[in-house]
């Protein structure tokens, strides 16, 4: 697979980590430990922009879409939330391994090996875009973007989670987890590519996008819990709003 925003080195280093994605004791722990988080923060997050689903099932009936969803984490938490989730990702591996543990667990996501920017030529647009870990690890930062937004509907929510491009996130995320704690492999990270929220905010602004909340994620070293604070410095998440309205009527 040929693209403007792929890196074959990531997606190379990405299919050789496949087999461990559902392992909560091996190297991709620290995102089981994320995503739990995540997916409670999304829940009460986006339930203010869709009040009229049930409390159990905030994303009932939503067309999610998970951009390099790995081995699915994310999307089997969307799915189980009720949302209808498309969960795309460029490693064939992880895709494989995707497909096999939501057959297992009984739930029906859509996988697919694909880029966003194959996606954008179609037709198809989602009330809900999940960009989570993702921005940091590709080629071309703006075309990716831009063919993120474009998949989100009018009205839209695309949720963006990345690692800021400050001194500490160089000591925390490289130093630190890959070197030191080797929480994660080393070379998982490059820290000139992790995103500041400016940045992103630039490009998200010229699409018609505005941020609606930003918050920092933290993680205590001795405990391994992951926490939601305000500073920004190193993990973070953006939840971003397309303006408009689609032909449903939906916001």
């Amino acid at each position: 697979m040929t693209s403007l925003t792929i890196d074959p080195a990531e997606v190379a280093a990405f299919n050789r980590l496949a087999e461990t994605w559902w392992d909560e004791s091996g190297p991709m722990w620290p995102l089981h430990r994320l995503n739990a988080l995540r997916r409670d923060y999304l829940a009460r997050r986006l339930a203010e922009y869709w009040p009229d689903r049930p409390a159990h099932r905030p994303f009932e009936d939503l067309d999610i879409l998970d951009i390099g969803c790995g081995a699915g984490l994310l999307s089997e938490s969307a799915c189980r939330l009720g949302g209808r989730v498309h969960g795309v990702d460029v490693a064939e591996r992880n895709i494989a391994i995707a497909r096999q543990h939501a057959r297992s667990s009984g739930l029906e996501i859509e996988y697919e090996v694909s880029t966003a920017e194959a996606l954008a030529e179609g037709q198809r647009r989602y009330d809900l875009v999940l960009n989570m870990e993702v921005v940091e690890h590709v080629a071309n930062l703006p075309a990716f973007l831009e063919n993120c937004c474009e998949l989100t509907r009018p009205g839209g929510i695309m949720v963006i989670a990345t690692i800021n491009r400050t001194l500490i996130s160089w000591l925390a995320a490289i130093v630190g987890a890959e070197y030191i704690l080797r929480w994660l492999p080393r070379g998982t990270h490059q820290w000139s590519r992790f995103p500041r929220p400016s940045e992103l905010e630039a490009i998200l602004a010229t699409r018609g996008f505005s941020v609606e909340d930003q918050v920092g994620v933290g993680v205590n070293p001795i405990n391994r819990r992951f926490r939601l604070h305000k500073y920004l410095g190193v993990n973070y998440m953006l939840v971003t709003r397309r303006e408009g309205r689609d032909g449903s009527g939906r916001t």
